[in-house]
C-alpha cells in the first residue's frame, strides 16, 4: 500500500522555499497565494517545476471557503515588527495579516497547520496565544531552528505546528552540511557598485561582513531581502575579484538558501529580496518530511 500523499496550500509564498521543500518531501502542494508581483513573475519562470495553482492575492480579500480544502495550511506572514531590527514607521507590519491567517485555520479547521516566523515572534504574547492555543489542535514548537543544520548560512526561526492528533514532531539532525566553497560559482558574474567599493575602503562607519570560504565550516550571515538595496553588507573572499572580495550572485544566494540550480530567478535586484524573505527549502524539507510521518 502506497504513502498516503497530504495536501497543502501556502499562504505568504514569495518565490516558494517553503512549498519547494514540501514537495521535495512528497507532499502535494495544491495552491500558493501572495501579494508580490516580483514573487508571481518569478514563479511563472519556473511553470515546468511549479505546475499547482498560484494565485495573486491579498488573503485579507479572499474568503476561506472560495479555495479548495487541504490537509495542510502552511502561512509565513511578514515578520517586520517581530524583528530585533525593525523598523515598524510606515510598514506593513504583519499585526492584521497573522489574524487573516488565524482565520483560515479557524474556518478550514485543516488536519495540520504550519507556521514559520523569527524568533521574536515570542515576545508578542496575542500573536503566541493566537496560533498555539487553537482548541482541538496539539502544538509543537522550536526556536530557534537554524539554517546551519543544512546550509552555510545563519538563519534562525521559529517553526510551530499545530496537529489534530498529538504527534512528537521530531527536531531537525544534524547532516552532512553543504559547504560554503560548494556553493560558489566557478565564474561568478556579480555587480560591484562604487559604495560596495567605499565599504570595503573603510568610508563607512560599519565594514562589510566578509566571509572565507577556505575556512573549515565557514558560513554566511543571514541572507536577508535588504540586500537587493545594498550588497555592501555581506561579501565573500575571491582571489580573482580586484578588491579581494565581491558580493553574492543572485545564484550563490539563491544556493545559501537550499534553492535548486533549476529554479530560476530574473537576473535583477528584485530576486536578491524574494531570496532573502524565504524559507530555507532544506529546512522546510524537514517540516515537510515530519508531515509525512504524521499522515502516515
Amino acid at each position: 500500500m502506497g504513502k498516503y500523499k497530504p495536501t497543502a496550500k501556502s499562504y505568504f509564498s514569495g518565490c516558494l522555499g517553503m512549498d519547494i521543500g514540501f514537495m521535495q518531501a512528497g507532499v502535494d502542494v495544491v495552491q500558493s497565494l501572495d501579494l508580490d508581483i516580483d514573487a508571481i513573475n518569478c514563479i511563472k519562470l519556473n511553470d515546468k517545476m511549479i505546475t499547482h495553482k498560484v494565485l495573486h492575492e491579498d488573503i485579507k480579500n479572499i474568503t476561506v471557503l472560495s479555495q479548495q480544502q487541504s490537509d495542510i495550511i502552511i502561512g509565513t506572514y511578514p515578520c517586520t515588527k517581530y524583528s530585533a531590527i525593525a523598523d515598524i514607521h510606515g510598514t506593513r507590519t504583519g499585526d492584521d495579516l497573522f489574524l487573516h491567517f488565524f482565520r483560515h485555520i479557524a474556518i478550514e479547521q485543516p488536519e495540520m497547520y504550519v507556521i514559520e516566523n523569527v524568533p521574536g515572534m515570542k515576545k508578542f504574547e496575542v500573536v503566541m496565544e493566537a496560533m498555539s492555543k487553537m482548541p482541538g489542535y496539539y502544538i509543537n514548537i522550536f526556536c530557534p531552528v537554524d539554517a546551519l543544520e543544512w546550509l552555510p548560512q545563519s538563519r534562525k526561526r521559529l517553526i510551530l505546528v499545530g496537529t489534530r492528533k498529538r504527534f512528537a514532531i521530531a527536531p531537525p539532525k544534524s547532516t552532512k552540511k553543504i559547504k560554503l566553497k560548494s556553493i560558489l560559482e566557478l565564474d561568478p558574474i556579480y555587480e560591484m557598485p562604487q559604495y560596495v567599493i567605499n565599504r570595503i575602503n573603510g568610508n563607512y562607519r560599519d565594514k562589510p561582513i566578509v566571509v572565507d570560504p577556505n575556512v573549515i565550516n565557514a558560513y554566511a550571515p543571514t541572507c536577508v531581502a535588504h540586500y537587493s538595496k545594498d550588497l555592501g553588507t555581506r561579501l565573500v573572499k575571491d582571489k580573482n575579484a580586484e578588491y579581494g572580495a565581491r558580493p553574492f550572485t543572485i545564484r550563490e544566494y539563491a544556493r545559501l538558501q537550499g534553492f535548486p540550480d533549476e529554479y530560476i530567478f530574473p537576473d535583477k535586484r528584485s530576486s536578491y529580496k524574494l531570496i532573502g524573505n524565504a524559507v530555507p527549502c532544506h529546512m522546510a524539507r524537514w517540516i515537510g518530511t515530519e508531515a509525512m510521518k504524521y499522515f502516515n
